[in-house]
Order: C-alpha cells, then structure tokens, then sequence
C-alpha cells in the first residue's frame, strides 16, 4: 500500500467480517508480535490489518493507509510505539474509529512510568478505550488515561508481562474482541 511516507506491506488475514483491526506493533518489531493475537481475533470472526513495520508510519500514513484499503471504520490496537501512535491516530477523530487498546502506554498527555510526558497537547481520544498493562507499575499512568478518553474506559492489570502482545496473546486478544462487541 502506498502512503505519502513510502510503501507499507500490510497482512491481511482472517474472516470477511464487518469488524477489522488494524494492529501496530512496537518499534523494531515485525508483524510476527501479532500472530497469535490475530489467530485469537480471526477465531472470534474478526479481520485484522497489521503493518509489517510501523517504522515509517505517522498519523497522516495510517489515515492513507485505511483509506487505500477502503476501512472508513476500524477497531485500533497497538503495543508500544504503535500503542503511541494508535493514541495519536485516535485523538480527536471521531466516527472513525470503533474503539482503542492499548498495551502497556498511557493517553501521551498522562505522565509515563517514568514521570515523561509524551505530549501535553495531545486530544482525547474519542472511543471507548481499554488499556492493558503488563505490570502494576504503570497502574497510575493507565488510570489518568481516563481524563483524556471520552468514551467508555477500562484498565487490564496483568502481572509479570514485559510484552503483552507476545507474552499475553489471549489476554491482549479478549480485550480487543470486547471491544468489538456492542454491549
């Protein structure tokens, strides 16, 4: 698929469904951080959209990217760099996006882990959200995301997790799936 940014190579897989999730992985990570999340959403008929690298992706590439692929409403999900980007991508855009998760980063308005704040400007995000941590130490950050989403909100707390998508492939996946459900 061509963007603005150059090309990006993207694996689409899983069931002809209404619901699609677009997936960004980490920095330096391949789309391979995914296969088991999207063996998970396509068994819950669902179709996932996952670059093979975010590397060259910003918020104007994703929105060309949807658009060459024809997705005028997506589910967003994303695991570090790409969770920052997904929070970026879902700023402010509403009708657009059905719902956000995110793995192991807060809204980049809240302070970080390590008291960082990525973006003080940045826009709430306007979908019901579920932020999913590896680890009780990020509860703080994930639980001042709240301000700055607009839809409904909810913190997974796993414990022991370095890498959710890699390490808690089922538990990231539930949580994408109740996203898509309309309950």
């Amino acid at each position: 698929m061509s963007t603005a940014s150059g090309t990006v190579r993207v694996r689409i897989d899983g069931p002809d469904s209404r619901h699609t999730v677009l997936l960004l992985q980490g920095a330096g990570e391949t789309a391979d951080v995914f296969d088991a999340v999207c063996e998970r959403l396509h068994n819950s008929d669902l179709r996932t959209v996952v670059p093979e690298s975010i590397d060259s992706l910003d918020t104007a590439a994703v929105f060309a990217l949807l658009d060459g692929l024809k997705l005028p409403w997506v589910h967003l999900a994303g695991s570090g760099a790409g969770a920052e980007l997904a929070w970026a991508v879902a700023a402010g855009r509403f009708g657009r996006f059905a719902s956000l998760v995110v793995a192991d980063r807060g809204h980049p308005a809240v302070p970080d882990v390590d008291g960082a704040v990525r973006d003080a400007s940045a826009a709430a995000a306007e979908v019901p959200t579920t932020v999913v941590i590896g680890s009780g130490a990020r509860r703080a950050e994930a639980a001042g995301s709240m301000r700055y989403v607009t839809g409904e909100f909810r913190v997974v707390e796993l414990d022991g997790i370095d890498n959710v998508p890699a390490q808690a492939p089922a538990e990231f996946a539930s949580a994408i799936v109740l996203r898509t459900g309309s309950w």
